[in-house]
């Protein structure tokens, strides 16, 4: 008798095998939406879809990925997300610049938001409740930490410290400049006077350095938006031409020529960002799983340039560098 239930058990379990293999093929294969402004070295984005094969989403396979890149026309932007909701995608990846979030924002409020690169102030711009708890359809990773820039003045007054004036390039594209009380109290301890420049295009680079040479400018401060990392190397070689060092978030920048770079790891950014769509794509609801914030920071110094501008980097900032491009 126990031989006779063991056989049919086993019987049983061989058939019920290929079932539910069959059910899994027939079963709808979650969709992705990617949608991003493009303009970015595409080695930042691989840590995600690495980070996805490591979770055992397989693109193809388990998992369909449609890619909406704008090519740097943020004007196509809306029209691209209104494709990855006809698509009927179960989650969308808002990468690379505000204007990629917000248009994803703006075609739905009910298909799951994973923002990465996207937003530094989700808060202020009412994309989200709070960190803890989004409450709404987005939740993801902060581009940088409210101290971020204030972090960056201080490293840039490091490397000219005479210098009372330091003005920031501000991408108007992303929206209106808003001097954050964070960085308002570092220039403040420092005896810094911040001035704003905002460009509104590439064609605007030039006019805006010379600018700020004319107000005596030691050093800018720029953000690393998708319009400013798209033109990363016209903006390094007009710095060096009017010998003005700058700072700039993403290290991509420095390798371009720009003096420094302080900021978040990106490939960090978008691996982790992976588990974000892992854990949406297994049923949890975006509203509940807390926006997270930067945990690895990267310094990067670009001797050549520095040499080019005639100054001397001081050992102690050259020892804090995680790499020093010569």
């Amino acid at each position: 008798m126990d031989r006779r239930r063991f056989l049919l058990t086993s019987l049983a379990g061989a058939l019920a095998e290929p079932l539910v293999a069959e059910g899994q093929r027939s079963g709808k294969i979650p969709r992705l939406g990617i949608l991003s402004i493009g303009g970015g070295p595409p080695t930042v984005v691989e840590p995600f879809f690495q980070g996805l094969r490591e979770l055992g989403w397989l693109d193809g396979q388990n998992l369909i990925i449609e890619r909406r890149i704008a090519e740097g026309q943020e004007e196509r932007l809306p029209a691209l997300a209104a494709e990855l909701i006809h698509l009927n995608v179960d989650v969308i990846l808002a990468a690379g610049g505000p204007a990629s979030l917000n248009a994803a924002h703006n075609a739905t409020k009910t298909i799951p938001i994973v923002m990465v690169a996207s937003s530094r102030d989700p808060i202020g711009t009412g994309l989200i409740k709070s960190y803890a708890r989004p409450a709404g359809n987005i939740t993801g990773l902060v581009t940088a930490p409210e101290e971020l820039t204030g972090k960056q003045l201080e490293l840039l007054r490091e490397v000219r410290p005479a210098f009372s004036r330091i003005g920031i390039l501000w991408d108007a594209t992303s929206g209106p400049f808003r001097l954050q009380k964070e960085t308002a109290a570092v220039a403040q301890a420092l005896g810094v006077e911040l001035l704003p420049f905002e460009v509104r295009g590439p064609t605007e680079f030039e006019v805006r350095v010379v600018a700020a040479t004319k107000e005596r400018i030691g050093g800018l401060i720029f953000a690393g938006s998708p319009m400013f990392g798209r033109n990363r190397i016209q903006i390094a070689d007009l710095l060096i031409k009017y010998r003005l060092p700058a700072i700039s978030v993403w290290s991509s920048f420095a390798e371009a020529g720009v003096l420094m770079a302080y900021g978040p790891s990106l490939p960090d950014l978008f691996r982790r960002a992976a588990v974000y769509v892992d854990k949406i794509l297994k049923g949890a609801n975006p509203g509940e799983i807390p926006v997270e914030r930067p945990t690895k920071f990267e310094l990067v110094i670009n001797l050549k340039t520095a040499k080019a501008l005639a100054l001397t980097i001081p050992p102690s900032l050259l020892a804090r560098a995680d790499q020093v491009i010569e």
